[in-house]
């Protein structure tokens, strides 16, 4: 990776992403601001006192080259931008068309196995999961994942809204997974755990068969009883401590776990069933509905005053289910740092990126405070790091096919030897010599561009393209095109 372990970006998160090398990050995990039309700052006396961010958006806050950019590189994002605008106005496309020109490249710089959560709320939830869609594909989707975030929340004429939503995709279907435990709460273990053995260890009893009819040994009989009589046969549990030491064969292994006490028999009668020990359960799978994570209590440690902080067990869920030891994260909106000491702890490398400095003083002072290291080295970073361009040696092939042989500003089909080789993102704009960035033009076009964006190149086609003026057209077999008078 072009990046040192570590780093603390200062600044818009949008260059630093762009200049990341591709498929170099683990996880991504982004907290952007949520479009509620607020002001958000610290308390002056709190440890974030400095951090404010504004989260309100119109069509000034968008770069002319972001909308030119997303049609060229994501046409059907650039659909959902313009259906968002219809249905909830200005301020919603403007945030959407933000937030796209990132999620592009935050799939980008994704490993193959790698995962994105992106923390939002019912403000923009919908139509964040729709531009997710669009950028990832609908099938990448995993997860919605709800946190309880607050335990109570007043409001008039409506429920009260308590949850965040946490969207999970996938860069490809073999991505990391790793299963995550919660610890069981106090009324499950009394209903479920209700019996005691001599030496007082909780258990509880679960099924030896499952349903369904079997020819082979399972659905034979076993000290007199027999499964197939019941519509079941029997089946060895496998997520126990001493599973591997079990038998292959189905009466053998129920010989053996009869000899190890871990077959109940039912004073009166029925049939048997396994003995599971509360002792030895890793606890319950974690659920898409997070509710044994609490908010930060006010005078938590780990509490810095910043004005969406996040607890650190939430982080450390993600990052366990979705990581391994070593494996980046990267945090694009990293705030407080919550994300970058949550994956310090977990042994995990990482990146951060923030508009404000206040996050390289927190992400040291809570590395202090809240882990007990001292002297981590944070590199605190204001450029962009520089990112070797990728360009397939037939680029030039490979985009006449995508682009069917047709210009990519005028649409006009164009003989080969005729469509030049154009970045999309201009050189003096920042734009990377790689396959991602380049399209092919036709002379007119590629003139009419220059070294401006594609929404100008589009914006100057539109003009010529008034009642009684044509720009362009083919004439001769060669099929180049000419400008019109």
């Amino acid at each position: 990776m072009n990046v040192k372990p570590r780093t603390m970006f200062i600044g818009d998160n949008l260059p630093v992403l762009r200049a990341l090398d591709s498929e170099s990050v683990d996880m991504v995990y982004a907290d952007p601001p949520f479009g509620s039309g607020k002001k958000r700052s610290a308390p002056i006396n709190a440890q974030a006192a400095e951090a404010m961010f504004r989260d309100v958006w119109s069509l000034s806050d968008i770069d002319v080259a972001w909308s030119g950019e997303i049609r060229a590189r994501a046409p059907a994002v650039a659909a959902q931008i313009e259906a968002a605008g219809l249905s909830a106005g200005l301020a919603t496309q403007a945030y959407m068309t933000m937030m796209a020109v990132r999620l592009i490249d935050i799939r980008r710089v994704l490993k193959p196995s790698g995962v994105f959560y992106l923390h939002c709320d019912s403000t923009v939830a919908a139509y964040l999961k729709v531009l997710c869609d669009a950028v990832f594909g609908a099938r990448q989707f995993r997860n919605e994942v709800i946190w309880k975030r607050t335990s109570a929340h007043n409001r008039a004429r409506r429920y009260a809204p308590v949850h965040d939503t946490i969207l999970m995709y996938s860069r490809t279907d073999a991505y990391h997974w790793n299963p995550v435990y919660q610890t069981y709460d106090a009324e499950y273990i009394r209903k479920k755990y209700c019996h005691t053995n001599e030496v007082g260890a909780r258990y509880r009893l679960s099924d030896l068969t499952a349903p369904g009819l079997r020819n082979g040994e399972s659905g034979q009989p076993w000290r007199g009883f027999n499964p197939s009589a019941r519509g079941r046969y029997w089946a060895i549990p496998r997520t126990w401590p001493g599973a591997d030491e079990v038998p292959s064969g189905t009466q053998d292994a129920l010989d053996h776990l009869d000899r190890i006490g871990r077959i109940h028999w039912p004073k009166k009668g029925g049939m048997p069933t396994f003995v599971r020990y509360l002792e030895e359960m890793p606890g319950m799978r974690a659920q898409d509905v997070i509710t044994d994570i609490a908010p930060i209590h006010p005078m938590a440690k780990e509490r810095t005053g910043y004005p969406t902080q996040r607890p650190l067990a939430l982080l450390a869920r993600l990052i366990e289910s979705s990581t391994g030891p070593g494996d980046m994260v990267l945090d694009p909106f990293c705030g407080c740092a919550t994300t970058l000491v949550a994956a310090e702890a977990a042994g995990r490398e990482w990146i951060g990126i923030d508009v404000s400095s206040t996050a390289v003083r927190l992400v040291r002072e809570r590395m202090r405070d809240d882990l007990g290291l001292l002297g981590v080295g944070v590199i605190e970073r204001t450029d962009v790091p520089r990112r070797k361009g990728r360009r397939s040696g037939n680029i030039r092939v490979v985009l006449h096919d995508v682009q069917r042989g047709r210009c990519n500003l005028c649409e006009i089909r164009v003989d080969f030897r005729n469509l030049t080789l154009d970045h999309i993102i201009p050189r003096a704009h920042g734009g990377l010599d790689d396959d991602e960035n380049l399209q092919l033009l036709c002379g007119p076009c590629n003139s009419l561009k220059g070294t401006g964006t594609m929404t100008a190149a589009i914006n100057k086609l539109k003009r010529r393209r008034q009642p009684g003026h044509r720009p362009w057209a083919h004439i001769g077999s060669s099929g180049r095109p000419r400008r019109l008078p």
